[in-house]
């Protein structure tokens, strides 16, 4: 990694690395303070994982978390199945994050099955918005009343980065907590992946009765990306019949995956029904309001001042995934935090090219337009039409001058796209809003916003 990232990234990052146990298919690496940690974590994870993996080929993943040292100082109580030393809290980003398995009960954790929930995925952290209500809703109706009659199974899906894992954390918390009203409940939550390799390790060491009734002894399991188990056709029949005795007692089932059960071809028919034969919720993709939300609220949770035209660009330009929306404005956080310097769209576009650049695309007038109305609130059909009104006007003139700066059209193309207008007045509106831009402070930084947002 010295070698790939260069000296500076690597003193600054990866040198305080120390190396923890190796058990099975993990290895562990420790790290002094959360920040690297959560940082290490998000910004060199997957690296890290293919080169011990091509060093040792039976290394499946590597597990980034605090020292022992600092273990006992930030990591919050937590129970599981059976007494063992506990391995570090597993961490990712919020809303979505893909996390690591976790058992939780009434004794220590087991270090060989599972680790710990993560405390910052709560139901309190979780932005609800329009894409993503109905699920939520659902998901606490399972926190406050599990095995409720119609919602046993709860199935949640949607796309990467919607907050599947989340509101599974969420669920298991709840749960859990000694404050609950009607007392904490044994939760098991892990992977599909995580399951079959359990699976199959309990399988080698001819300790599969021992798994078995490990996971039906809970009260509510929780399995995270169940399209893992599309093609593993005896995993698919431990799970199933898992399952059912679970069901069949009473239990709660919770179950995440890309998408619904119907849609998922490669499952078993009989398990497939099964899935689908409680409640099934889905997790919208989401909208610029919901994106704004969740910005706002981990801008806020961070302490670190944050303009909201940043933040307005950034819910532009990364609209499909909420782990790499967050993952953006934290590293635009942790820039500000190690440099001191305040966050701005300048420096934004600097530290986040990469991201940016891996969202290039070819802008077009129509585009242009749109958002252009969409900033000053007016309809996309005054872009062409013949109103002369100031609230209309100016907009207009704004999309023709950011047509003649971000495409290739002549301005007799672009007069044609507003109402076959005249090349003059293209030319009329560029020199206006120029003047404006070098007279009006607050007017430049929209029009830069827009020319941004399009741009990247």
């Amino acid at each position: 990694m010295q070698a790939e990232v260069g000296e500076v990234e690597y003193r600054t990052w990866l040198r305080q690395m120390t190396l923890g146990p190796v058990e099975h298919d993990e290895i562990t690496l420790y790290l002094p303070t959360r920040f690297l940690r959560d940082w290490v974590r998000s910004q060199y994870g997957d690296r890290l994982g293919a080169l011990w993996n091509a060093e040792i080929a039976v290394i499946r993943r590597v597990e980034l978390t605090l020292a022992p040292e600092m273990r006992s100082e930030t990591r919050p109580p937590v129970a599981a199945i059976a007494p063992s030393p506990a391995p570090p809290p597993a961490a990712s980003t919020a809303n979505g994050a893909t996390a690591q398995p976790a058992i939780v009960s009434s004794a220590e954790p087991r270090g060989d099955l599972a680790a710990p929930l993560d405390p910052r995925f709560s139901f309190q952290g979780f932005v609800v918005g329009k894409p993503n209500e109905f699920a939520h809703a659902c998901a606490r109706r399972v926190a406050e009343r599990p095995s409720s009659p119609g919602f046993n199974p709860l199935f949640l899906y949607g796309g990467v980065g919607l907050g599947k894992t989340h509101l599974m954390h969420a669920i298991g918390l709840e749960l859990t907590s000694p404050a609950r009203p009607f007392g904490a409940v044994s939760v098991a939550y892990m992977s599909a992946e995580k399951f079959m390799y359990r699976f199959i390790a309990a399988i080698r060491s001819q300790q599969t009765m021992e798994f078995k009734e490990q996971l039906r002894s809970v009260d509510v399991l929780m399995i995270d990306d169940l399209q893992f188990l599309i093609g593993k056709d005896n995993t698919q029949e431990e799970f199933f019949h898992t399952f059912n005795a679970l069901v069949d007692a009473g239990k709660q089932i919770v179950v995440s995956a890309d998408k619904s059960p119907s849609d998922l071809s490669g499952l078993e028919d009989r398990l497939r029904t099964r899935l689908g034969c409680g409640m099934v919720a889905d997790l919208h993709a989401t909208t610029f309001e919901l994106r704004i939300s969740i910005l706002e609220a981990k801008a806020e949770a961070s302490g670190v001042a944050v303009p909201p035209k940043v933040l307005e660009f950034l819910a532009h330009k990364i609209t499909t995934n909420v782990r790499e929306l967050e993952g953006a404005l934290n590293r635009m956080i942790a820039h500000a935090n190690l440099f001191g310097r305040s966050v701005t769209l300048d420096a934004t576009q600097e530290v986040l090219h990469d991201i940016l650049k891996a969202h290039d695309r070819r802008v077009t007038i129509e585009e242009i337009q749109r958002k252009v109305s969409e900033h000053w609130n007016i309809r996309l059909t005054d872009m062409s039409s013949a109103r002369r009104a100031r609230a209309v006007a100016r907009p207009r003139q704004v999309a023709m001058y950011l047509a003649k700066q971000l495409t290739s059209r002549s301005l007799p193309e672009i007069g044609r796209k507003f109402g076959n207008r005249d090349h003059t007045t293209v030319m009329h509106a560029v020199s206006r809003v120029t003047e404006l831009m070098n007279a009006d402070t607050a007017f430049a930084e929209d029009v830069e916003l827009l020319r941004r947002m399009l741009e990247s």
